[in-house]
């Protein structure tokens, strides 16, 4: 999910999040949790993450990236050729938009100038999920390494790594935490959800983790407005959203 201006745009996977059916959705909620309009963007087939820049809605579904125009519903499809689970969605300032390839293999696909370019592939990704842009660092939530396809546990947990995007180092942040996938920055830190077991858990300046609440399985693509210290977390499998007023943990 993201928020623009005072509503947040939810995405709905509405079926398998493999399955090209067209019953994918996103919906305008309002930050007290009223539907504003359910199916405000509709003919998806498994939209996951969401990114804004300016006026354009950027929208991860499987194999494809969705430009939405806030303003007009004009939509502009973009082919990810290769793609196998896009996810995640970050934009930077100058408007490039990183997605992420979680399972299959491990790649960040790059859309710049209306152009798409499978930017870095990397087993050292690790299954990479969540994506957070800051400056010239693409901080990455990841879900983990040796997947077992048929319960999505993996031997080693996913961690916090951090990708340079001049150079492409990868650098380590975190131990393994969990099968992670929502990232959000929040003054401090980074707020970060555990998918498969159900956590919210916070990293620190210091990059050590922190559990802040247990969630429900499926606790998903978070957002954290920072003017208000909320913290809004879908709950996938439970077809909710919900919102945390977060304060920093102290040492």
């Amino acid at each position: 999910m993201v928020k623009d201006k005072e509503i947040l745009y939810v995405s709905n996977v509405n079926g398998t999040p493999t399955d090209k059916d067209g019953n994918g959705y996103i919906s305008k909620v309002s930050l007290d949790g009223k539907i504003i309009q359910q199916k405000w963007i509709i003919g998806l087939n498994a939209p996951k993450g969401l990114g804004i820049y300016g006026d354009t809605l950027y929208v991860a579904d499987i194999d494809v990236v969705m430009a939405i125009n806030i303003k007009t519903k004009e939509k502009i499809l973009y082919k990810v050729e290769g793609a196998t689970f896009l996810n995640d969605i970050t934009v930077d300032n100058q408007g490039n938009v990183y997605v992420s390839n979680t399972f299959g293999f491990s790649a960040i696909y790059r859309l710049s100038k209306g152009k798409v370019s499978l930017w870095m592939k990397d087993e050292s990704l690790n299954l990479p999920n969540g994506l957070y842009v800051s400056g010239n660092d693409l901080y990455i939530a990841n879900w983990g390494t040796n997947l077992n396809p048929k319960t999505y546990a993996t031997e080693i947990l996913g961690n916090l790594i951090k990708v340079n995007i001049l150079t492409k180092e990868i650098i380590k942040l975190t131990k393994p935490v969990g099968n992670l996938d929502g990232i959000s920055k929040t003054i401090h830190g980074f707020l970060i959800t555990d998918w498969l077991v159900g956590k919210l858990l916070y990293i620190n300046e210091d990059y050590e983790v922190v559990e802040v609440l247990d969630l429900p399985q499926g606790s998903a693509d978070i957002y954290f407005d920072k003017s208000t210290k909320t913290v809004y977390i879908p709950l996938m499998l439970d077809n909710q959203v919900l919102s945390y007023q977060f304060k920093k943990i102290k040492k």
